[in-house]
This record gives C-alpha cells, structure tokens and sequence, in this order.
C-alpha cells in the first residue's frame, strides 16, 4: 500500500452537507425579507448556483461577481424586486452558520488526522469557510484550510496547489492525494498537479469525461481501505 503524509480534503459535498446548508440558508435570508420560498427556488437557485461556480473554475466569472449575480438572475427568474448585492451579504452570513455535515465527516477526519497531515482545499468563499469549520466538530482534524480567495485562483489551477505548499511547508507530491467529489475541480487539479487522487462517488455517476481518478469509491467511509 502506498504511503501518503499529506491529504487534501475537499470540502463542500465530500465533508461538508452543502446542500443542507444552501437550503438553511435560503430560507433565512429569504424570511428576513418577508418571504416564504418553495422547494423550487431552492432547486432553481442550485441550478444557478452551480453552473457559476463552474464558470469560475474555467475563470469565466470573478468571485465577487459570481456572489451577486446569481441573485439577480434568481430574482429575474422569480420577478423578485429585491437589491441582489444587499441579499448576498445577507445570504453569506447565514451561510457561514451553516455547518452541517455528513455522518461519516466526523469519524474519518478524526481517523484522518491520526496518520496524516489534513488540509481542506476548498474554491468556497474565505468568510464563509472559515466560519463553518470553525463551528463544526473536524475543526481540531483539520491542520491547515487552503481557500482559493486567499490563493487568488481556483481548482482545478495548480495555482492553489502551488500556494497549499508554500503554506504547508511540504513538497513531495508523492506522498499527497486528494480526496473530493468533483471531477471537474478536485480530480482534474489533482491530476493537473501532478498527485494522487480520489473520487467520492456517492451517487453512483458514470464518469463520462476523460477525467480519470486513481481511486474511486462510494463513500467517504470507503477511503480507509487504502487510506
């Protein structure tokens, strides 16, 4: 089995429950402006929310860009008159007290942490990061929290990587992997860098891209098989 000293954790959607705490949060900033929203503007907003955060990984959308307009084009959608950039910022901070993991999170981090420097590497926002790990149970399993704001690029760009190091202070790529649930972002940056990878498939997808995986598993749990 091959030996690794440091592992790279993606965080929302692999330790982190992003959806439950994308629904939270919704619905609170939502109320404190009066308004009662259904299941389908949460799955509307996901669909928004999702294709933008893709557009920043190809770097086709700033950050500060990406916060504000997928309220305006939810509002367009919905005929909503509500001020978007006042709604992020409202939005943001209930986010960032939105900590919810999955069940196994807590177990295999603190496993984790036993055998291995851990590092969450994450394209999420620096404010809203921080806060959730800071509230959740992993925060003392998580040695370092590599957030792209702070790196000014995103996965998949091995800039990220590159400023992981710096700050790690750990160069030996063969002894690094990176465990997370996006092909597109934790997988190809992986790859793109030049280190071992796993994909969590939790899901079951069929890999239909050329993006290929070292490890593929179907749990977060799984990984201690060669982990």
């Amino acid at each position: 089995m091959k030996k690794y000293e440091l592992i790279f954790l993606d965080a929302d959607d692999t330790l982190f429950d992003y959806k439950a705490a994308e629904k939270n949060a919704l619905r609170t900033a939502f109320a404190g402006h009066g308004i009662a929203i259904s299941d389908q503007t949460i799955a509307d907003y996901a669909k928004i929310n999702k294709q933008l955060w893709l557009d920043y990984e190809k770097n086709l959308i700033t950050k500060d860009n990406l916060r504000t307009e997928r309220f305006r084009l939810l509002f367009d959608k919905l005929n909503y008159r509500l001020d978007e950039k006042e709604f992020s910022s409202c939005y943001l901070k209930c986010l960032a007290d939105s900590s919810q993991l999955f069940k196994e999170s807590e177990e295999i981090c603190k496993y984790l942490h036993s055998k291995y420097t851990t590092a969450i590497i994450t394209n999420g926002i620096g404010m809203v990061q921080r806060s959730r790990l800071e509230k959740s149970c992993i925060k003392d399993y998580i040695d370092y929290l590599i957030i792209s704001e702070d790196a000014n690029c995103s996965k998949p760009n091995v800039g990220i990587f590159d400023y992981a190091e710096t700050i790690i202070n750990f160069h030996e790529k063969d002894k690094m992997i990176i465990v997370g649930d996006s092909l597109s972002s934790d997988i190809l940056g992986g790859i793109n860098y030049g280190i071992d990878t796993c994909w969590i498939n939790t899901d079951g997808r069929k890999n239909q891209t050329e993006i290929k995986s070292l490890y593929e598993v179907d749990s977060l749990k799984s990984i201690t098989e060669f982990l």
